[in-house]
């Protein structure tokens, strides 16, 4: 068959700027942190410190489980839409903030559209687009949030100032980036959370919602513009057969069913998997990762950008793979991968070796992710939940994700201080075994796959 790929590229690219957004939101704080805790005056407090850099967390949980009752009763537009308000108006009013409560109450509504966007994106590109190029597409929101979190450090490096190594607390305080820089570093997020938010109303609701809605006559137009009649057709005799007796409400019951609750325990189990495998501390602690290196804090900076680099090179080579090798394999490379590189870092830690070798193992790390855990947990997420509990089980699972990242998120601080940066690698080196056996048992291959022949293997397994 023939599909219509411009339009399938601009929806997709549209839905996706949740993804952009949601890898901005969550890194630029990263390259804020050095300043803005010193003007809370929170640079000495481990408590304060996390709270303050995994409050957005709190709010990507709360996000994530009211997306299943808006997906599910309102569609994935409007919460695409919701989603959108939240980024601008948690950008703006971070940057505002004079104090410590104001800077996390916005940086909860940021969480919050965090939360929608990375729960409904995946959901609504996976929903409009055919089996043979789903791997692909749903791989561009990984693409965008790769983009976000660049975009993000480039941003950081470009508005922050040159510090002094040697400047006190006081110094730096009362520096340019101390009082306005690293507003402006959240402020800098409003000019495309804005741009999402008008471009999302200019793009169709999912087809598999509106049929499950009882929005036929809308989903047929919605298919036929995407592959054509034939498409339409087929499209329309699947999606019939997946969708009797569904209701338009989150419902958690029906995950409870004997054939559904295995798969939401497997789409948990992947979801938690993709936090705790640790990459993400590089990108939300590149501070204290890096200053162990022995790196001041213009070097940091420059480090990050480099980590962002390979970041987006990488999830080119996830686009391209994914649906050539398939998920299941790209799962098992990023488990082995990553294993092995947290061993070796760890280990150049306990030995104190500092400077080029640490930063050389850190972005193969990110290489390694970036191409294979990093999108392809959400490919599988957004395609091995049956039509009619897709919304609420992606609900559950990305609530369980963000859920992992906050504790994640919380403690490295803590784990950094008891065990020291090889001990807390070593561990992330032990999670990443267990999770490889894991998949290995597990998880089995959806590519080239309809979303309802996705089920019917699932279900019926």
């Amino acid at each position: 068959m023939k599909f219509n790929t411009a339009f399938l590229i601009r929806i997709s690219l549209v839905s996706a700027m949740g993804g952009l957004l949601f890898g901005y939101d969550w890194v630029v704080i990263g390259g804020a942190k050095p300043f803005y805790e010193k003007f809370f005056d929170i640079a000495g407090s481990p408590n304060l410190q996390g709270w303050a850099m995994s409050s957005a967390l709190l709010g990507c949980i709360a996000g994530a489980m009211v997306s299943g009752i808006l997906s599910e009763k309102y569609g994935r537009k409007k919460s695409l839409i919701i989603s959108a308000f939240l980024f601008s108006l948690s950008a703006i009013g971070t940057g505002f903030s004079n104090d410590l409560s104001t800077f996390i109450i916005f940086r909860l509504l940021g969480g919050i559209g965090i939360g929608l966007a990375s729960t409904q994106s995946p959901i609504y590109i996976a929903e409009v687009t055919p089996g043979t190029l789903r791997g692909r597409f749903v791989s561009l929101n990984q693409l965008t949030i790769v983009i976000g979190i660049l975009l993000a450090q480039i941003t950081n490096y470009l508005i922050a100032d040159a510090i002094d190594p040697g400047a006190t607390n006081n110094e730096i305080v009362n520096s340019w980036n101390g009082q306005w820089g690293w507003r402006w570093m959240f402020w800098a997020e409003s000019v495309p959370a804005l741009l999402f938010f008008f471009l999302t109303f200019g793009i169709p609701e999912s087809p598999r919602w509106l049929a499950k809605s009882g929005y036929w006559s809308k989903a047929e137009k919605i298919l036929l513009k995407i592959g054509g009649l034939d498409f339409a057709n087929y499209s329309r005799e699947e999606i019939a057969k997946t969708i009797q007796n569904v209701t338009d409400r989150f419902n958690l019951s029906a995950l409870e069913q004997r054939n559904i609750f295995p798969i939401l325990i497997l789409g948990v189990v992947l979801a938690v998997f993709q936090q705790w495998c640790g990459i993400n501390v590089v990108f939300n602690y590149a501070e204290e990762v890096f200053a162990a290196a022995g790196y001041g804090i213009s070097d940091i900076l420059f480090n990050i950008i480099l980590t962002g680099t390979v970041n987006l090179i990488f999830t080119f080579v996830a686009i391209v793979t994914v649906d050539k090798w398939g998920r299941k394999k790209l799962m098992l490379l990023g488990a082995a991968g990553l294993a092995i590189s947290y061993i070796v870092l760890g280990y150049l830690y306990y030995l104190e070796i500092q400077g080029f070798m640490v930063v050389l193992m850190v972005v193969t790390a990110i290489a390694v992710y970036a191409m294979t855990l990093a999108p392809i947990t959400w490919v599988v997420l957004s395609e091995i939940f049956p039509n009619s509990v897709r919304g609420s089980a992606m609900a559950v699972a990305t609530a369980a994700l963000w859920v992992a990242c906050f504790i994640l998120t919380y403690t490295f601080p803590w784990l950094n201080k008891i065990l020291n940066s090889y001990g807390t690698f070593w561990l992330y080196a032990f999670i990443c075994i267990v999770g490889f056996v894991y998949i290995k048992r597990k998880l089995v291959e959806t590519k080239g796959k309809t979303l309802e022949e996705v089920e019917n293997l699932l279900t019926k397994k």
